[in-house]
Protein backbone atom coordinates (compact mmCIF):
# COMPACT_ATOMS: atom_id res chain seq x y z
CA UNK A 1 0.00 0.00 0.00
CA UNK A 2 1.42 3.33 -1.06
CA UNK A 3 1.42 6.17 1.44
CA UNK A 4 2.70 9.72 1.27
CA UNK A 5 2.83 11.54 4.59
CA UNK A 6 3.53 15.26 4.65
CA UNK A 7 4.84 17.36 7.50
CA UNK A 8 6.30 20.79 8.14
CA UNK A 9 3.54 23.24 7.29
CA UNK A 10 2.43 26.01 9.58
CA UNK A 11 2.23 29.74 10.13
CA UNK A 12 5.17 31.93 9.22
CA UNK A 13 5.71 35.65 8.76
CA UNK A 14 6.44 37.13 5.37
CA UNK A 15 10.15 36.86 4.67
CA UNK A 16 10.51 33.76 6.80
CA UNK A 17 11.21 30.15 5.93
CA UNK A 18 9.51 26.79 6.19
CA UNK A 19 10.57 23.30 5.20
CA UNK A 20 8.07 20.71 4.02
CA UNK A 21 8.75 16.98 4.01
CA UNK A 22 6.93 14.15 2.29
CA UNK A 23 7.81 10.61 3.28
CA UNK A 24 6.69 7.90 0.88
CA UNK A 25 6.35 4.17 1.36
CA UNK A 26 5.10 1.16 -0.52
CA UNK A 27 6.82 1.64 -3.89
CA UNK A 28 9.78 3.01 -5.80
CA UNK A 29 9.16 6.40 -7.33
CA UNK A 30 10.44 8.33 -10.30
CA UNK A 31 9.22 11.94 -10.51
CA UNK A 32 8.28 13.65 -7.27
CA UNK A 33 7.10 17.15 -6.56
CA UNK A 34 4.79 19.64 -4.96
CA UNK A 35 1.56 21.36 -5.93
CA UNK A 36 -0.30 24.03 -4.01
CA UNK A 37 -3.89 25.17 -3.85
CA UNK A 38 -4.93 28.56 -2.52
CA UNK A 39 -8.53 29.14 -1.38
CA UNK A 40 -10.87 29.38 -4.34
CA UNK A 41 -8.15 28.56 -6.84
CA UNK A 42 -7.04 25.52 -8.79
CA UNK A 43 -4.19 23.29 -7.72
CA UNK A 44 -0.98 24.55 -9.35
CA UNK A 45 2.39 22.91 -9.83
CA UNK A 46 5.20 24.37 -7.71
CA UNK A 47 8.26 22.20 -8.28
CA UNK A 48 9.33 18.78 -9.50
CA UNK A 49 12.44 16.66 -9.12
CA UNK A 50 13.50 13.54 -11.00
CA UNK A 51 15.04 10.50 -9.39
CA UNK A 52 18.42 11.70 -10.66
CA UNK A 53 17.91 15.06 -8.98
CA UNK A 54 16.95 17.33 -11.88
CA UNK A 55 14.56 19.99 -10.66
CA UNK A 56 12.13 22.46 -12.15
CA UNK A 57 10.19 25.33 -10.61
CA UNK A 58 7.29 27.56 -11.44
CA UNK A 59 8.54 31.08 -12.13
CA UNK A 60 6.90 32.57 -9.03
CA UNK A 61 9.08 30.52 -6.65
CA UNK A 62 12.38 30.43 -8.54
CA UNK A 63 15.22 31.65 -6.36
CA UNK A 64 13.13 31.28 -3.19
CA UNK A 65 12.12 27.61 -3.04
CA UNK A 66 14.37 24.58 -3.31
CA UNK A 67 13.22 21.01 -3.89
CA UNK A 68 15.37 18.05 -2.93
CA UNK A 69 14.99 14.32 -2.32
CA UNK A 70 16.63 11.53 -0.40
CA UNK A 71 16.02 8.32 -2.31
CA UNK A 72 17.32 6.17 0.53
CA UNK A 73 14.67 7.66 2.81
CA UNK A 74 12.07 7.86 0.02
CA UNK A 75 11.46 11.47 1.04
CA UNK A 76 11.10 14.70 -0.89
CA UNK A 77 11.58 18.12 0.65
CA UNK A 78 10.56 21.66 -0.20
CA UNK A 79 12.63 24.42 1.38
CA UNK A 80 10.70 27.68 1.19
CA UNK A 81 12.56 30.93 1.84
CA UNK A 82 11.59 34.60 1.54
CA UNK A 83 7.96 33.61 1.96
CA UNK A 84 5.31 35.93 0.55
CA UNK A 85 1.65 36.34 1.41
CA UNK A 86 0.77 34.77 -1.93
CA UNK A 87 2.54 31.56 -0.94
CA UNK A 88 -0.36 30.84 1.44
CA UNK A 89 -1.96 27.59 0.30
CA UNK A 90 -2.39 23.93 1.03
CA UNK A 91 0.70 22.17 -0.28
CA UNK A 92 0.39 18.65 -1.71
CA UNK A 93 3.27 16.36 -2.52
CA UNK A 94 3.00 13.78 -5.25
CA UNK A 95 5.05 10.82 -6.37
CA UNK A 96 4.91 8.84 -9.61
CA UNK A 97 5.45 5.10 -9.18
CA UNK A 98 8.46 3.99 -11.21
CA UNK A 99 6.89 0.91 -12.84
CA UNK A 100 3.11 1.46 -12.83
CA UNK A 101 3.47 5.21 -13.46
CA UNK A 102 0.52 5.81 -11.16
CA UNK A 103 0.55 9.15 -9.37
CA UNK A 104 0.07 9.22 -5.63
CA UNK A 105 -0.73 12.21 -3.43
CA UNK A 106 -0.05 13.33 0.09
CA UNK A 107 -2.83 14.51 2.38
CA UNK A 108 -1.87 18.17 2.11
CA UNK A 109 -0.32 20.53 4.61
CA UNK A 110 -1.38 24.11 5.26
CA UNK A 111 1.14 26.91 4.81
CA UNK A 112 0.00 30.32 5.97
CA UNK A 113 2.14 33.41 5.51
CA UNK A 114 1.22 36.45 7.58
CA UNK A 115 2.25 40.09 7.26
Amino acid sequence: QVQLVESGGGLEQAGGSLRLSCAASGSTFSLKGWYRQAPGKQRDLVATITRAGWSNYVDSVKGRFSISRDNAKNTVYLEMNSLKLEDTAVYYCFADALYSRSRYWGQGTQVTVSS
